[in-house]
């Protein structure tokens, strides 16, 4: 069991953070799923849900095998975020560009997080290689919403 002294601590505020992100991204990607009419989309913006669910269920793991208390939750920010996309899309009859762009802006949010993540020197290498292995996923994630908000825009 690993020790619970300042760097063990530190690591696992970081992770702790990154949960919330992937939270955030869970429940985001969700209530985007539900504020778009086309099933392809529904399906995407389902599966990359999920996939936040299970980046964050990896890092609980680490955070618990770091003998510290995983957050299991998501921020405050990202529920307000959520409410933000909510009223959005109803004043904008749920346009699907109008949710790619909400779903873009909280996949922005993630970039941010794992890119800060990145750059603490207190994570293990076993541990970075967890969240380099997660932030190419939020990239991908980003491109894609990205890729096909822009689509949206030119139909």
């Amino acid at each position: 069991m690993a020790s619970t002294d300042t760097n063990s601590k530190e690591v696992i505020d970081v992770l702790n953070d990154l949960i919330e992100t992937s939270k955030d991204g869970e429940e985001g990607f969700k209530e985007c799923a539900e504020n778009v009419e086309r099933s392809y989309l529904k399906t995407l913006l389902k599966e990359r849900a999920r996939e936040c669910k299970t980046a964050a269920t990896e890092l609980q793991t680490i955070v618990q095998r770091l003998g510290g208390t995983p957050e299991d939750e998501a921020s405050a920010t990202g529920s307000l975020h959520r409410r933000w996309t909510d009223l959005k899309a109803t004043l904008t009859g749920n346009s699907e560009q109008a949710v790619l762009d909400e779903c873009e802006r909280g996949e922005d949010v993630a970039k941010e997080s794992y890119q800060e993540a990145l750059e603490n020197q207190a994570l293990p290498p076993d541990i970075r290689a967890v969240v380099e292995r997660q932030y190419k996923g939020v990239l991908r994630n980003h491109d894609q919403v990205k890729a096909l908000r822009d689509a949206e825009r030119a139909r």
